[in-house]
C-alpha cells in the first residue's frame, strides 16, 4: 500500500499518472489529507475514479483511462483520509463523495496506547505510568497559557514515550517512576514560557509525589560542549549549556524542530555548539555514540518555495527536489542539520 501526502500543488494530470499506475499495478493507495487538492481538480479526479471503478465492476481485461488503454489488475483500491474543517481544506464534491465508503474515525484512548507502548518497552507499572502522562497533558492543557506551539495530542504522548523507551533501555535499573519524570521533563520543558514552568513543575510534583531527580550526567557530551564553546570564544555559563542539551534532548524524539527567541539570544550558537560537538565525538570514537553532523544555513526570504521544498514539472510532470531534500537525500551517513 502506498501512503502518497496530497498538496494543493497535484492536478489531474499528475493524479491520472498515479492512478494509471495503480490501476495497472494492482496496488492499493491512500491519498492523505485528500481535501487539500483544489476542488476543480476534485471534479476532474471524480470521473477518473469512476471510470477505474467502473471497469473493475465490469470484470474487463483492459479499459481506455483518458485515451490510453490500460491493462486493469482488479486488486488495485484506493482511500482517503481527510481532517474536515481545518483551514486550506476543501468540502468534497457531491460525485466523488459517493464513490467512497465513509468510515468515520474518533479521538484515540490514549492511555491504552501509552500502556501498551510501555509494555513493549519493558515497563512493569505501565498503566499506572501511561495514566499519569495523560494527566499531566490534560492538566497542562487547563492550567498553562495557550500558545500556538504547545502540543497536547498523540504526537507529545509519542514523544514521552519515545523519550521514556530510549531511558529505560539505557538505565534498565532506574525506578520506572523516574524514567518517565524524566521524560516528561525533557520533552516539554524547553518548550514552556517562563511563567509556565512553573505551573508544570507544580503538575509534575503533584503526580509524582517524592520523587526526586538527580543531575543526569552527560559526561564524554559535557565535554565536548565546554570544549566547542571555548574554541568558538564563547562564555560556558549553565544556562547556555543547559538550552544546548534541551536542544539535543529534543532532536532524539522530533524530527524537526523550530528554536524561537529574541534576536542575540544565542539560538544559532547553541546549534552550531552542538552539531561542533557532535562531530567530535564521533571523530574521537568517544562512547557517547553520535553520527558525525553536516548543517547548511539557509535563508528562506532568498529562495522560492519550490526551490526550497521542491516541485513538479508543469509540463512533464517529473518532481524535482529542492534544496531541503537533496542535502537530506545525500547524507545518508551524517545527522543534518538545516537552519532557516
Amino acid at each position: 500500500c502506498v501512503v502518497f501526502n496530497c498538496s494543493d500543488g497535484l492536478d489531474y494530470k499528475a493524479m491520472g499518472k498515479f492512478f494509471k499506475g495503480l490501476a495497472q499495478a494492482g496496488a492499493w493507495a491512500c491519498f492523505d489529507e485528500f481535501n487539500r487538492i483544489e476542488l476543480e481538480v476534485l471534479s476532474v479526479v471524480a470521473q477518473q475514479i469512476q471510470s477505474i471503478q467502473r471497469a473493475i465492476s465490469e470484470q474487463v481485461q483492459t479499459f481506455v483511462f483518458e485515451g490510453t488503454r490500460l491493462k486493469l489488475d482488479p486488486s488495485c483500491t484506493i482511500f482517503i483520509t481527510m481532517n474536515p474543517g481545518y483551514a486550506g481544506r476543501a468540502e468534497l464534491p457531491d460525485n466523488l463523495k459517493v464513490l467512497f465508503r465513509t468510515v468515520a474515525m474518533m479521538i484515540p484512548d490514549y492511555a491504552m496506547i501509552g500502556e501498551i507502548v510501555l509494555y513493549s518497552m519493558g515497563f512493569v507499572d505501565a498503566r499506572n505510568l501511561s495514566a499519569k502522562i495523560v494527566a499531566t497533558y490534560r492538566l497542562c492543557s487547563e492550567q498553562l497559557s495557550s500558545q500556538h506551539h504547545y502540543d497536547y495530542g498523540m504526537r507529545a504522548v509519542k514523544s514521552v514515550l519515545l523519550a521514556a523507551g530510549n531511558l529505560k533501555l539505557k538505565y534498565s535499573q532506574e525506578s520506572e517512576d523516574k524514567l518517565l519524570l524524566r521524560s516528561l521533563i525533557e520533552v516539554n520543558l524547553p518548550k514552556f514560557l517562563v511563567p509556565d514552568i512553573v505551573l508544570f513543575e507544580g503538575i509534575i510534583s503533584d503526580l509524582f509525589p517524592g520523587v526526586q531527580l538527580e543531575n543526569k550526567d552527560y559526561g564524554d557530551l559535557e565535554a565536548a560542549l565546554q570544549h566547542c564553546i571555548a574554541e568558538r570564544k564563547l562564555q560556558c555559563n549553565p544556562w547556555f549549556m543547559r538550552k544546548i542539551i534541551q536542544i539535543y534532548e529534543m532532536m532524539l524524539v522530533r524530527h524537526g524542530f523550530m528554536i524561537v527567541g529574541d534576536a542575540l539570544g544565542g539560538k544559532t550558537s547553541a546549534i552550531l555548539v552542538l552539531a561542533d560537538a557532535l562531530t567530535k565525538l564521533y571523530n574521537t570514537k568517544s562512547e557517547f555514540k553520535e553520527n558525525a553532523v553536516q548543517y547548511q544555513i539557509i535563508n528562506p526570504k532568498a529562495v522560492t518555495m519550490q526551490q526550497l521544498y521542491g516541485s513538479f514539472d508543469a509540463v512533464s510532470h517529473e518532481w524535482s527536489d529542492g534544496n531541503d531534500s537533496l542535502l537530506t537525500r545525500n547524507n545518508n551517513f551524517y545527522r543534518v542539520v538545516l537552519l532557516l
